[in-house]
């Protein structure tokens, strides 16, 4: 027996660069509206935004494409933001106390949002209560719960020697109101004279402050509790506003308010106008003020209230107002104030009114969209859609918005975006509760909102049944005078319109999408608005003959009259499946027409050009007690629980038992000793351990993924259409379709028959499959081919890989017999959640690519396999393992990208790909004497230009990069013995909200490769001799037994070959 066996492809210093110019995983950008958004704040001379959260996140918005993040140390929430204007710098109270101060500055050669310097106050008195910044802003005030005020230098984030202090103000009080005022409530500065302040108490007292000489200049007492104070623009009147739902209006010369305290919506008692702005213009003044709704009839109410003259507004939202503020002319020459946009943050969405166009109409998000303005249910990523089908999803889009969105330009343009246009355009489709689709531009960074479908229309839903239809619009149109704004409604009409599954093929403008009560709609792009009657089908997934009760909820009725269909995707037909379980699996094949749809019960197959029932099949197990749709009993399972746990403890203290002389790993901890040992399985490799029974209440017969593909199934010979089935008890089924002629199917059905089963001894559900060709590339669909999309497949040598929640496995075709495998569970623990087959492309060599398996595990680890070979490529810790709702959200793109929830209103977008990265690439401008030169990190005016060509060059690797990548290979080819070991077992991660992205260490080997080696560059006299010893290494190392020709030998799967005699032809029970 030779000592060395040769071997192909490239070296294992190769791999490594290789690894480096395809994969790469980075979180690049965070999408939709921040989660528990707390604070606002507003730069009107760079035309910035800032948001903070309640997890101390604080992000900043401009022009679309200018974004920055930035994360402070601890939990602590974000109470109040401050920009300092044109100065790309922003100060953050929090919850804690503690001042930061976040700068905008050039770190590696691009822009981004770093702290630089923080100041924290402590002491119960000495609890911030309110801030202001000085009109040069040099100085923040801070007013504290004690009642004193205390000034921050802003540029040494040191205090000022300076105090205000409570006992100093109260001396000019009038004798009878000599009394604590509370907290400092509210500071405002003077519009005209920065020595002057206006500042505000808690129980009434009101003081203009001279900060020259240092005393009050006047003093005003109000009856009622302050909350909020706001000059007048030309300084001599201030208003104030209270928590009685009044507000008053004083001058600044006299200490009686100039008219009688005025309650908007009294005489009856109001909750508190929390924030106040009064703003002139040339003709009618602007009211602007939230709160103040009457408590017994409209107490529950979230309203901004806008008056002008005789036009009184009061904006209705749906979740509770944090803050807003007005965009207008804050040049101190000019003589109004000329108000023209109002931004108005919420607990779940921002909105911008248009305060200059009649009837002020809410302008489109380009992003900070509310994504869950319906809870997201399901996703879907459609990559490359054409230029046709791309306008008329505008299109339509722009006639739903109509006359309620404005015309006007996006107001907030600071910033510069730096990145190039999008070569291609790409959807991302989200499925909601009520029923909805919305359609976001996913080719950039923004995720703009385009189009929303909307599927309630075509069922009577409970909400139509009860007459609910419709609301309360009469009572509305009296007092207060309401009007909805925003786009979240939390509030579904039926949850059984839940959109659980899309499909789109995006050359043909055909959308099919599936419910939580079995209904399927087969949709198309129109482009003109229609009312006609849908067509509706049934299919029985489940026969009398299987003696099986459904007790779950009811399906959608139907409506039987004509229903409208507005300009976008219109219904079809609709499919509805018996028992209306939610659909579980959904395939869409538009080049032979056929569409498929999963249960928790069977399958249907349905031919969408004749649109007629090709069969169905169920696969109930007797045994599936979930199926049913009733919940099962917790009595029930908590017995069952309760003997296995002391099966386990009498087994543990019996006599014989061995204790563990290790600690499991990560994942291990139901994977004892006695459980191997009671298996029988004494063949098991040591590295691994036994995969846990599973109960008989897991949904066994769930059809969990549907597959078209057009390969080899009875012979090597002829490829014939084919429909693959993947069960949750690790069943496939195979069957044939004999699917017409081009030229002849208007005319012929299509037919389908059972050609082969396999049944997997593991019985892991099964999660995905692909069939590859010769080349290792997975079979492109055919309207692709047609299209000149995707090259023609090699119609030799394919195999199908089948992906279970605890390994993968590659199967030879026609023959299917196993060739290669890959454990997961057995070896780690983890399960397998989410699988896609990507191909990665070199960043630096465009003509170089491979085609792996990225897959997502429940630890949250995204990993990469080769195909064939089954090699993992690398692995990543990406989320939490905690993160249930990220994990069962997370979608692949096919650019080796992907989306999943990090919030119920925010998709983290990340990128495993070393080529396709979609990230923020933006600059601001400065001036040059913005800030003092105390740092070494500031932004310089000059060299934008060359600051943007180093971010669009960036994804190419520099020199510097190359070099070191060679180093750090060449050392590590140097020390054969280091790269040859195991790697350490990382420790328990302690639950933490953010999570490392640092990548799991793999060991490589030197056949590690799919294809032909990319060009690199010779190897020195060193390297060469580095390698030959690491091989030698090598040669002694046991290869754990699985070669390809031991591969069958160990593999026990049922395999049922279905001959053209005894074959079944699918049809419905």
């Amino acid at each position: 027996m030779p000592l060395f066996k040769k071997k192909h492809g490239a070296t294992g210093v190769e791999r490594q660069r290789q690894q480096k110019e395809l994969f790469a995983f980075n979180k690049t950008v965070e999408h939709g509206f921040p989660h528990k958004p707390t604070a606002l704040a507003y730069d009107h001379v760079l035309k910035l935004i800032a948001i903070g959260t309640e997890s101390g996140v604080i992000k900043i918005y401009g022009t679309p494409g200018v974004e920055f993040l930035g994360v402070h140390d601890g939990d602590s929430p974000v109470w109040q933001l401050f920009f300092l204007p044109n100065q790309g710098r922003v100060i953050s109270l929090l919850q804690d106390n503690s001042l930061h101060l976040w700068e905008i500055n050039i770190v590696d050669g691009s822009y981004c949002l770093e702290e630089v310097k923080s100041y924290a106050l402590e002491g119960r008195l000495k609890k911030i209560s309110v801030c202001c910044l000085s009109a040069d802003s040099k100085l923040l005030y801070l007013g504290t719960e004690g009642g004193n005020i205390y000034l921050l230098d802003v540029d040494k984030m040191e205090l000022s020697e300076n105090i205000i202090y409570q006992d100093v103000v109260m001396q000019n009080v009038p004798d009878d109101y000599k009394v604590n005022p509370g907290p400092v409530e509210s500071i405002a500065m003077h519009p005209g004279n920065p020595d002057k302040l206006l500042i505000g108490y808690n129980r009434g007292l009101i003081v203009i402050w001279d900060s020259n000489d240092f005393h009050a200049e006047h003093t005003f007492v109000s009856s009622q509790e302050l909350q909020n104070l706001c000059w007048h623009r030309d300084g001599t009147q201030f208003t104030s506003a209270h928590n009685d739902g009044s507000y008053t209006v004083w001058k600044a010369d006299e200490t009686s308010p100039e008219k009688e305290p005025i309650i908007p919506y009294g005489p009856f008692p109001c909750k508190p106008i929390t924030k106040l702005l009064s703003l002139t213009t040339k003709s009618e003044p602007f009211l602007i003020f939230n709160g103040g709704m009457p408590r017994a009839s409209y107490g529950d109410r979230h309203g901004v209230t806008i008056i002008q003259g005789k036009t009184h507004t009061v904006l209705d939202f749906t979740s509770k107002v944090i803050d807003f503020f007005v965009m207008s002319n804050m040049d101190p020459k000019q003589e109004y104030d000329d108000p023209h946009t109002l931004v108005v943050l919420a607990e779940e969405e921002i909105v911008f009114i248009d305060l200059l166009t009649e009837g002020w109409p809410s302008f489109t998000l380009p992003y900070l969209s509310a994504l869950h303005s319906s809870a997201i249910i399901s996703s879907h990523h459609v990559s490359n859609v054409t230029e046709e089908l791309w306008d008329k999803l505008i299109a339509a889009g722009e006639a739903q918005s109509g006359s309620t969105a404005t015309q006007r330009d996006w107001p907030l343009n600071g910033g510069r975006n730096l990145a190039e246009p999008p070569m291609h355009h790409d959807l991302l489709l989200t499925g909601h509760e009520d029923g909805t689709i919305r359609f976001w531009d996913a080719s950039t960074i923004s995720l703009k909102f385009l189009y929303k479908l909307d599927t309630s229309n075509l069922f009577l839903t409970d909400a139509d049944a009860n007459g609910q239809a419709g609301g309360a619009d009469g009572e509305e149109d009296e007092w207060p005078p309401f009007r909805k704004v925003g786009t979240f409604d939390p509030f579904s009409d039926d949850p059984r319109l839940g959109i659980q599954k899309i499909a789109m093929c995006p050359l043909t403008g055909t959308l099919v999408a599936a419910g939580s009560a079995g209904q399927v709609m087969y949709m198309k792009m129109g482009t003109d608005e229609v009312e006609r009657k849908v067509e509706h089908f049934q299919t029985k997934i489940v026969g009398e003959q299987d003696k099986f009760v459904w007790r779950g909820h009811e399906a959608l009725p139907i409506k039987e009259d004509s229903v409208k269909l507005p300009v976008g995707f219109q219904a079809e037909f609709t499919i509805q499946c018996e028992p209306p379980a939610a659909i579980t699996s959904l395939s869409l094949q538009s080049t032979w027409g056929l569409t498929a749809v999963g249960t928790s019960h069977g399958f249907a197959l349905f031919d969408n050009v004749h649109r007629a029932i090709i069969g169905a099949r169920c696969t109930l197990n007797p045994n599936d007690l979930s199926a049913t749709g009733e919940n099962l009993s917790r009595k029930k399972s908590f017995k069952k629980s309760l003997r296995a746990s002391i099966r386990r403890l009498r087994r543990r203290r019996a006599p014989g038992a061995e204790k563990p002389k290790t600690s499991p790993r990560r994942g291990e901890a139901n994977a004892s000793p006695d459980h191997r040992e009671a298996s029988g399985d004494a063949d098991m490799a040591p590295m691994e351990r036994r995969i846990e029974a599973r109960t008989e209440e897991s949904k066994t017969s769930m059809v969990r993924f549907l597959y078209f593909a057009n390969t080899f199934v009875r012979d090597s010979h002829t490829a014939t259409p084919s429909l693959w089935v993947g069960t949750n008890m690790g069943a496939i089924l195979i069957y044939t379709l004999n699917v017409p002629e081009e030229s002849k199917r208007g005319e012929l059905s299509v037919s389908a028959e059972i050609a082969k089963e396999i049944r997997l001894k593991h019985g892991a559900p099964v999660v995905s499959l692909v069939v590859v060709d010769h080349d290792t590339y997975p079979l492109p669909d055919p309207i692709e081919v047609q299209n000149e999309r995707a090259k023609p497949p090699n119609m030799t040598g394919h195999s199908v890989i089948i992906c279970t929640e605890e390994q993968f496995k590659v199967f030879a075709l026609p023959s299917l017999k196993p060739t290669r495998k890959a454990k997961l569970t057995a070896h780690d623990g983890s399960k397998v959640r989410k699988v896609a087959f990507i191909n990665f492309r070199s960043r630096s060599n465009e003509t170089y690519s491979e085609n792996c398996i990225t897959c997502l595990t429940n630890l949250g680890e995204l990993s990469i396999y080769s195909i064939p070979r089954l090699k993992k490529q690398g692995g990543y810790d990406a989320l939490h393992e905690a993160n249930k709702n990220g994990i069962q959200s997370l979608i692949f793109t096919s650019r080796g990208e992907g989306f999943y929830l990090l919030s119920p209103s925010e998709f983290e977008r990340f990128s495993l790909s070393a080529r396709n990265i979609t990230e923020p690439m933006c600059m601001v401008d400065l001036p040059d004497d913005s800030r003092l030169p105390d740092g070494d990190n500031q932004p310089a005016a000059e060299g934008g230009e060359e600051v943007a060509a180093a971010a669009t060059a960036e994804a190419e690797p520099a020199a510097e990069e190359q070099q070191e990548v060679v180093e750090e290979v060449a050392a590590a080819a140097e020390a054969p013995e280091e790269e040859s070991a195991p790697p350490p077992a990382a420790p328990e991660p302690e639950p933490a909200p953010v999570v490392e992205d640092t990548p799991v260490p793999i060991q490589m080997d030197d056949d590690d490769d799919d294809g032909p080696p990319m060009p690199m560059p010779e190897q020195t006299p060193e390297e060469l001799v580095s390698e030959v010893d690491r091989l030698l290494a090598e040669s002694g190392i046991s290869m754990e037994g699985e070669t390809e020709d031991s591969m069958h030998e160990i593999t026990l799967d049922e395999v049922k070959d279905y001959g053209k005699d005894d074959s079944a032809i699918l049809a419905e029970p």
